[in-house]
């Protein structure tokens, strides 16, 4: 005889009239992770499971092992094959590097171009791959900001129904300083990064200058473009020290303006946050 599906005290059997008895039908549901803590019959939240906020952060190590392997690949790639490549030369391995960081940061400058068909498809597949890679992290940044905007919902709507009963005007006031002082950790980040990032400029104008021998405002024009990773390509880093130096600067720069980017929605966020929080706690629509 075939065990049933569910046990025996799954079953609830009760009898309708004389010998008739209905088996309703038994539906498990499964909460959502990620969904508010629901009360049982005594008033008392139930566990809910933590909301998975980084979950979709790729880790810093993660990104450096496959920055590094991508560099890697390009560089020795690019380097046999670095007679077919043609612009300003200065050393097969150094300029394989520099060709692979300008890539992959999509300033392009154009001092350094393919010019026979394996090194253009070469060129082809490792471009794709590098902002390939470059997507992805953002989407999970993305991701994260989507998560902080559900976490937010779900916080508002928990201090909504806990509001009258067990929450006081005191907890209240202290969630939105808890709040605010979140956005100040996130505006502080914001300023460091600000500060850091004009420090870069002036180093790279300073370098410009009197490694690559341009005037101030060609400097800082190669700046710019690099920074926002426009490449025009008509100044450039074109001596070894220069390249050298630019291997390390344009990463550096690049990721300390996409970082401030990211401060900047991260601000937004939690303001909204607050806001949303306020409105819940305050409105009767709930």
């Amino acid at each position: 005889m075939e065990e049933p599906l569910l046990g025996g005290d799954n079953f609830i059997v009760a009898p309708l009239t004389g010998n008739q008895w209905i088996y309703p039908q038994i539906r498990r549901f499964r909460r959502s992770k990620s969904s508010p803590e629901m009360k049982d019959m005594s008033g008392n939240l139930l566990p809910r499971s933590e909301f998975p906020l980084r979950s979709h952060l790729p880790s810093f190590k993660t990104v450096a092992i496959f920055f590094l392997l991508y560099v890697a690949i390009g560089s020795v790639c690019f380097y046999f094959l670095r007679d077919q490549i043609k612009g300003q030369k200065t050393n097969g391995i150094l300029d394989s590097v520099y060709f692979c960081i300008v890539t992959i940061t999509t300033v392009g400058y154009g001092d350094l171009m393919p010019s026979s068909v394996s090194t253009k498809l070469l060129s082809c597949v490792f471009a794709i791959s590098g902002v390939a890679l470059v997507g992805v992290i953002v989407s999970k940044a993305a991701d994260h900001l989507v998560e902080k905007q559900q976490k937010m919902l779900i916080d508002a709507l928990d201090m909504r129904q806990e509001l009258g009963r067990t929450e006081t005007p005191v907890e209240i006031e202290s969630d939105s300083v808890q709040i605010k002082r979140m956005i100040d950790s996130v505006q502080y980040k914001c300023f460091v990064t600000i500060v850091l990032l004009v420090v870069l400029v002036i180093i790279g104008a300073v370098l410009l200058a009197t490694i690559e021998k341009l005037d101030l405002v060609d400097a800082f024009y190669c700046v710019c473009s690099t920074l926002t990773t426009l490449g025009y390509g008509d100044n450039s880093f074109r001596t070894k020290a220069g390249r050298i130096f630019a291997i390390f600067w344009i990463l550096a720069s690049t990721l300390c303006l996409v970082k401030l980017l990211w401060y900047i929605a991260e601000i937004n966020t939690e303001r909204r946050h607050g806001a949303f929080k306020r409105y819940i706690t305050q409105s009767n629509a709930i």
